[in-house]
């Protein structure tokens, strides 16, 4: 009776497989072939839908609600329109050309977005980060072209505006080049260089919207990105320091821009302008007071206050009434012309100099346009494609290219105001196009006597944001250090390299933390809480027991070829026995002991003694089965399912078992594929189990049954 209960108990009962569906996968070629009928047919309401989704403004604009919407759409509008203005004007310091290309480009931006777009509150214009980006590439063109990058090299007031593109040359024996069959200037050179930049980001960016291969922007993490801002912050800061001071410095062509540029301010001090410097501490002391009012008050004040208009007027008047660029020699940004210059296709002999620097202002700028769409429309409940966003965004580049424009992007500054000020659609870029057009058509004249210092100024504080991020390492610090160093290290090379070094590096660094991190992930054994199924980390919960003679591993990370080593030494490391190390050493052990028994024999005359030694010195491990946990490894290669069979094999021939708890369908799959559990998978039932529990009592069931048929052997 004893005997028929002890082989009850030591039964195996084998655990229930979940059956998979069977998944019938059409053909490459049909697959293909359908694809191409449904691409190919042309029909009334496929060409309707296609042109509405092209221009998403012929699907809201019919359902704009005008009492609902307008108050706030052209009050934003008038805001940013107002915004606009200084800043298109200032940030062609920035970008190396004169201020009129800066009005073109947001009034064409804002036009264009409006009919492509499908955020409703995203403002598309001149970036500061864009236009540093063009600036240099403007810059590092035309030194090689041969032009004085100095800026008193500059041909004078009504000669920049002709008509035409190649009659700029009226100031004398100035450098010049040839473009488009004529003699080209440096600032018709300039804005020859940036439409064809511009026209090849907008390239970049259609193909990718076409090619589908938006998923690029998931390499830029957030922490990479905003180093980059701010790294490109301080650049900014530094290129735009020289103006603040009235001093006549080049910009420094190549790496160390940051470093480079301040020796040379401080090399120049000397010939600091006094005007330009008494200018520039009074607008940023207002520009600096009107944006701390405006935090402080935000709740109170409906409308932001329009400080940077305030100071362009006010300095503007100043300058012109003072005189002071006769009187001090303050540089001013000279006539801006009214009206618009004919249109001129980008010169295609120039973009083969600046295709590769197209790619990382396509990337950047595709990027924040998306993010902040995203962003905005989850904010305020409404979804937008981000597809279509690339497309808009590259022909925001691509058509303006064509009218004396150079690259833009969403602004989050401008953004957030629009936000604020209560924009519900895209007809708010309309008015603050309108709004740059009247400066176009009537008011750009009175801009001649405009200080660059003041300019400078604009720049400098609305770099106020990006700049505090240094505030936040410590929270970083502490929340991720991770992100925290890819953020410093991002920063550090674009403030010190280069703004598309900076880039480079971000990314690269950033992949190689998360390599890094799979490389060397979290390892732990797993114990049971009591009388339950449940299985976790021993060395982050208290009162857990490991199961009897049984070492459960989790490893949580996927298992390739990059971290198979970190993986087999963790686990040898966890479980305290590696399978070649202890063949050896019972290898060692049983000669040692033939050796022993044959001395003996030949002393004693007895030939059985050597056979009893040799069973004795078999040692016997803490356990005999070992559960991988499989439930943190999303997935496996090639590599990783000869690890798993190598780990089955080796073990084996030490007496213990390996078996693998919550594997995923694609774990499974590779297993499968690999003939891990044998011909026909026949061993998959003892090798495979979906909870960590099942795996365990298998083991421990299998090791009863084995140990009493031993027993019945001996017997």
């Amino acid at each position: 009776m004893e005997e028929v209960t002890k082989g009850a108990e030591t039964t195996v009962v084998p655990q229930p497989l979940l059956e998979r569906r069977v998944r019938q996968r059409q053909p490459a070629v049909s697959v293909l072939k359908s694809k191409l009928k449904k691409g190919a047919t042309c029909s009334v309401p496929r060409v309707r839908s296609t042109l509405t989704g092209f221009f998403p403004v012929v699907r809201w604009l019919p359902k704009y609600k005008l009492r609902e919407y307008v108050w706030g759409d052209v009050m934003s509008g008038l805001i940013i329109g107002i915004i606009l203005v200084p800043q298109a004007i200032a940030y062609c310091l920035l970008a190396g050309v004169e201020p009129i290309y800066g009005l073109y480009t947001s009034f064409y931006a804002n036009i264009i977005y409006f009919l492509m777009g499908t955020s409703r509150h995203v403002s598309v214009g001149i970036f500061s980060l864009m236009s540093l980006m063009v600036g240099q590439v403007v810059d590092k063109e035309l030194f090689l072209a041969g032009f004085d990058l100095n800026e008193d090299s500059k041909a004078s007031g009504l000669d920049m505006y002709n008509t035409t593109i190649g009659t700029n040359l009226t100031a004398g024996n100035l450098h010049s080049v040839e473009l488009f069959g004529v003699q080209c200037g440096k600032e018709c050179y300039a804005i020859s260089i940036a439409a064809a930049l511009t026209f090849l980001v907008g390239i970049y960016q259609v193909m990718m919207a076409v090619f589908q291969l938006g998923f690029v922007s998931v390499y830029l993490s957030a922490p990479m990105l905003d180093g980059f801002a701010t790294g490109a912050s301080f650049t900014i800061l530094t290129v735009q320091a020289k103006y603040l001071l009235g001093l006549k410095i080049p910009r420094h062509q190549g790496y160390g821009t940051v470093v480079v540029t301040w020796i040379n301010i401080f090399a120049n001090i000397h010939k600091t302008n006094l005007c330009d410097l008494i200018t520039s501490a009074i607008c940023i002391s207002i520009l600096v007071a009107g944006k701390e009012l405006q935090e402080r008050y935000k709740n109170r004040l409906k409308i932001p206050l329009p400080t940077e208009l305030v100071v362009v007027a006010g300095a503007t008047l100043a300058s012109h009434f003072g005189e002071l660029n006769s009187r001090y020699s303050s540089s001013v940004s000279g006539h801006i012309p009214t009206g618009f210059i004919s249109p001129q296709v980008p010169s295609f002999s120039l973009m083969p100099r600046v295709a590769l620097d197209a790619i990382p202002l396509a990337v950047i700028s595709f990027a924040f346009t998306v993010s902040l769409s995203e962003m905005f429309a989850k904010k305020n409940g409404y979804t937008v494609r981000p597809n279509q966003e690339m497309l808009a965004i590259g022909f925001c580049n691509i058509i303006p290219s064509f009218f004396h424009c150079f690259t833009t992007s969403a602004a989050l500054a401008k953004t957030m105001v629009k936000d604020s000020t209560g924009c519900q659609t895209q007809v708010s870029s309309l008015i603050s196009a309108l709004v740059v057009l009247l400066v176009l058509l009537f008011f750009a004249p009175f801009f001649y006597s405009l200080q660059k210092c003041v300019l400078a100024c604009i720049i400098i504080v609305s770099l106020r944001g990006a700049l505090r991020k240094f505030r936040d390492v410590p929270s970083k610090w502490r929340a991720s250090r991770n992100d925290a160093i890819v953020w410093l290290v991002t920063m550090s090379a674009t403030a010190l390299i280069s703004v598309e070094m900076g880039l480079l590096f971000g990314v690269v660094f950033a992949m190689i933390c998360v390599i890094y991190k799979t490389q060397n992930p979290k390892v732990s054994l797993l114990g049971q809480v009591n009388d339950t199924d449940l299985y976790e980390d021993m060395k982050e919960y208290k009162n857990l027991l490991p199961p009897p003679r049984v070492q459960v591993f989790r490893f949580q990370a996927p298992l390739y070829y990059a971290n198979k080593e970190s993986f087999l030494k963790s686990l040898y490391k966890a479980v305290g026995v590696e399978p070649f190390l202890e063949m050896t050493k019972r290898k060692k052990a049983e000669k040692k002991a033939k050796d022993m028994s044959s001395k003996q024999a030949k002393a004693n005359g007895d030939k059985t003694n050597g056979e009893v030694i040799i069973g004795l010195i078999q040692r016997e491990l803490d356990f005999h089965t070992i559960v991988l946990d499989c439930s943190a490894i999303p997935f496996i290669d090639s590599t990783g399912m000869a690890t798993f069979k190598m780990l089955v094999k080796e073990y084996q021939e030490i007496r213990v078992s390996v078996i693998l708890a919550n594997c995923n369908t694609s774990v499974i799959d590779t297993l499968q594929k690999g003939q891990f559990f044998g011909n026909n998978d026949e061993d998959m039932s003892s090798l495979l189990f979906h909870t960590v529990h099942a795996a365990v009592h298998y083991a421990n069931s299998t090791f009863a049954a084995a140990g009493s048929r031993s027993d019945d052997s001996v017997v």
